[in-house]
């Protein structure tokens, strides 16, 4: 059993790993290649209750902690990091920001359908100039009457554009009149609402079987209901959202470099040259160990983090640093692994391959290495 888990989460953690291996893991490599997401593999995870780990129970979820969810993430991302980023984006950007923020008739109205896993939700921030800054928003929306109004547009939105997705929490900017400061606000847009289009992005590096998606508006009319909590508070709802959707994207992190570590080995142990396993070459083993502790430190150190978050104490700074550590420890681990494989990982017929891309994009989403590093200072009073 691992460090700060308990006997119940490490059960859990079985029943993940056997699903990913027996049900994600013949499907990954050919999604990956083909560039597609899987509306069927997405159901699958549903019926097994990873689209709603954390929701509460009332309304359809599994009403798991913290910790359990990111091991469920972890396991998913040591098989296949598309599945687990769909999974991830929906439960922590789609999910959460409902269930904290939203009135009741909006929890009753859209969790059911999101916690069975029939439908997606996503989370609208990043635009060309909206990002790491997010006051460059240049998304707005005008009140009027009881309609907001809505115009402008948003990039790289995960899970936006399937034929599952239901609908997207959008960051906007809101102004009271010409003369007041504008205002970033979330505001709920239904998929099939006039004047929003959603297109899917292709030719990614990395997570290819996940939805990746441009998003339009032009004189999107939504109800002014569809305000998500109270207008001018969202960057407030933002970086907490972030803080915990920094967590699952350190499991993936922590995941894909678990996986690719236990690929190496196995290729150590059964790789023969000059009459014996390379593993047994010092400079095989040395890169073995060194990814082992590693791996230990940052699941010590994510682990640490989502028991504060489940203990209802701070943990923005330990979120920051479980994501910048681990994310640097997967692009460290599978850069590693793809040497140990030598030639052999270069291949899109092995599956180090695709670990090696899909590691790059872990240093750049929900803060990239530079701005955690400005968080983790700030918190030092720096």
């Amino acid at each position: 059993m691992y460090s700060f888990s308990n006997d119940k989460q490490e059960q859990f953690r079985q029943k993940i790993r056997t699903f990913a291996q027996e049900v994600i893991a013949p499907e990954a490599g050919r999604l990956d290649e083909e560039e597609r997401f899987s509306t069927e593999l997405t159901k699958k995870m549903g019926d097994m209750g990873l689209l709603g780990m954390t929701a509460p129970k009332q309304y359809g979820g599994q009403g798991l902690d913290t910790l359990s969810y990111i091991i469920a993430v972890e396991e998913l991302s040591r098989i296949d990091s598309s599945q687990a980023a769909t999974v991830v984006a929906h439960n922590s950007l789609g999910l959460v920001p409902i269930i904290d923020y939203g009135t009741e008739a909006q929890k009753e109205k859209y969790l059911p359908r999101l916690t069975s896993g029939e439908h997606l939700w996503a989370f609208g921030l990043t635009e060309e100039n909206a990002g790491s800054d997010a006051r460059g928003t240049e998304t707005t929306a005008t009140h009027e009457n009881d309609h907001w109004i809505i115009n402008g547009s948003k990039r790289y939105i995960t899970n936006a554009s399937t034929p599952i997705t239901l609908g997207v929490t959008l960051q906007v900017m809101t102004q009271n009149d010409q003369h007041s400061q504008p205002k970033l606000t979330t505001i709920l847009v239904e998929k099939g609402t006039s004047g929003f289009h959603a297109e899917r992005m292709l030719g990614k590096m990395m997570w290819r079987a996940a939805d990746t998606a441009r998003l339009s508006f032009k004189n999107c009319r939504v109800p002014y209901s569809n305000l998500l909590g109270e207008e001018g508070q969202g960057a407030r709802y933002m970086l907490r959202t972030l803080d915990g959707g920094r967590l699952s994207v350190a499991a993936m992190g922590l995941g894909l470099a678990q996986g690719a570590f236990e690929m190496a080995l196995k290729h150590a142990k059964t790789r023969k040259q000059f009459g014996k396993p390379i593993g047994r070459n010092q400079a095989i083993a040395f890169k073995l160990s060194d990814m082992d502790m590693k791996l230990e430190l940052a699941r010590n150190t994510l682990y640490r983090a989502c028991l504060l978050k489940d203990h209802g104490q701070p943990f923005s700074k330990e979120a920051a640093m479980a994501k910048l550590y681990t994310s640097e420890i997967a692009r460290e681990i599978a850069d590693e692994a793809v040497q140990i494989f030598g030639g052999a990982g270069l291949f899109k017929n092995n599956p180090i391959e695709r670990f090696y891309r899909d590691q790059r994009l872990l240093q750049i989403g929900e803060g990239t290495s530079e701005i955690l590093r400005l968080v983790i200072a700030r918190s030092l009073g720096v």
